[in-house]
């Protein structure tokens, strides 16, 4: 009896002892971690590593923001790594289309760099083609190295980076002070939360411009990625892809995208605004009962892998690029040269060029107020 006894007292301690040993592993597997990831402008920069409890893993430096890697599972459990990106920062700073970088202080373009803001007239760099101003300018907040915060959750791990942009940088007016929180849950979400404030009117409109190739960076092309993107109309441009003011319907022309369709299906049709893109590189009206409401803006579909990514916002428009831009020339990760649509870009946004059209949603920002907006990636497969 007494052995007995002794044999179930072991039994119950080593089961105890068993179910901490799982608790600790569960609770190393959602971590963040850094690594020194070397310099610029004469700053530290780090990379973070995200893990959340399911293994999905996000890699952020501060430089720029920038998201180096995100692996999500597909169909068969297999985690492969979805946005394009560089193995070192040197290379991030010496050449790159913006690749997983945070964008500020005005994401997409101003045409001819210059507006009006309280009667004063703003001239901002031309940096796209000579012409126009293109996502904040020759330094923009991609090229910047923010300040870092490591964020531990209940349910999820994530990175706050924190900015000052100062009066007058890059020729934009006010002291604007930005928060950018990265955030990996066990959800499977990948969420992006955008604060600022100034103490002199300006314009702010920020995004993230993640490369996405639901396939794996290295997959090849993106043109069989079934697209759905929540939009019955989008911004019609002239040939410097500046809005012409209009706000077309997408009844019956090939920015139709209600029902998920593969972005090859219609990406070569003669149609004015694809010519003038070089394919899609335009600004969607989504869809929503109420202004600033979080609701679905888009759903990509992967077929191969089974990946599926869902984006929510609270802003007004999503940009979507199908990498027209991308040639071979850019060789990233594993020395890989991403060639021709080979990664698109869902970037949530105010309109392009909003300063000089006054029927636009406004991005104007004013003392005492906060620009705050937040956008979700839900990742699954099917």
């Amino acid at each position: 009896m007494r052995n007995g006894l002794i044999l179930i007292l072991m039994a119950v301690m080593l089961v105890s002892f068993c179910s901490c040993k799982k608790g600790e592993v569960e609770e190393k597997k959602m971590n963040i971690e850094k690594v020194p990831y070397g310099q610029a402008d004469g700053k530290d920069v780090m990379l973070y590593t995200l893990t959340n409890s399911n293994g999905l893993v996000a890699k952020i430096t501060n430089y720029g923001g920038i998201m180096t890697e995100l692996w999500v599972p597909d169909k068969n459990g297999k985690l492969g790594d979805i946005v394009l990106g560089y193995d070192e920062v040197d290379e991030y700073i010496k050449a790159t289309p913006y690749f997983g970088a945070l964008i500020g202080r005005y994401g997409n373009r101003i045409g001819k760099g210059k507006f009006t803001l309280d009667g004063v007239e703003y001239h901002l760099a031309t940096n796209d083609n000579d012409i126009n101003h293109l996502h904040g300018g020759i330094k923009g907040f991609d090229k910047v190295v923010w300040d870092a915060k490591e964020i531990k959750a209940a349910n999820g791990v994530g990175l706050e980076l924190s900015y000052l942009s100062r009066d007058g940088e890059e020729s934009y007016p006010g002291n604007l002070k930005v928060k950018v929180v990265y955030m990996l849950t066990n959800d499977d979400e990948l969420t992006v939360e955008y604060e600022a404030t100034t103490d002199k009117a300006t314009v702010c409109n920020l995004t993230q411009h993640n490369y996405y190739n639901l396939g794996g960076h290295s997959s090849g092309t993106i043109l069989d990625h079934e697209l759905m993107l929540n939009a019955d109309s989008f911004t019609p441009t002239d040939d410097g892809l500046i809005p012409t003011g209009e706000i077309r319907s997408v009844e019956g022309t090939p920015m139709d995208f209600r029902k998920a369709t593969a972005i090859g299906a219609r990406v070569n049709e003669d149609y004015e605004p694809l010519k003038f893109g070089l394919g899609y590189d335009h600004n969607w009206v989504l869809k929503k009962d109420k202004q600033g409401e979080m609701s679905l803006a888009a759903k990509v579909y992967e077929p191969k892998s089974g990946r599926t990514m869902e984006i929510w916002t609270d802003q007004p428009a999503i940009q979507f690029y199908c990498g027209n831009f991308l040639d071979g020339s850019n060789v990233g990760k594993g020395g890989h040269a991403y060639q021709h649509r080979t990664g698109f870009c869902l970037e949530t946004q105010h309109y392009p060029d909003s300063p000089n059209h006054s029927d636009f949603p406004s991005t104007v920002l004013k003392p005492g107020e906060k620009y705050y907006t937040k956008t979700v990636h839900k990742f699954s497969v099917q």
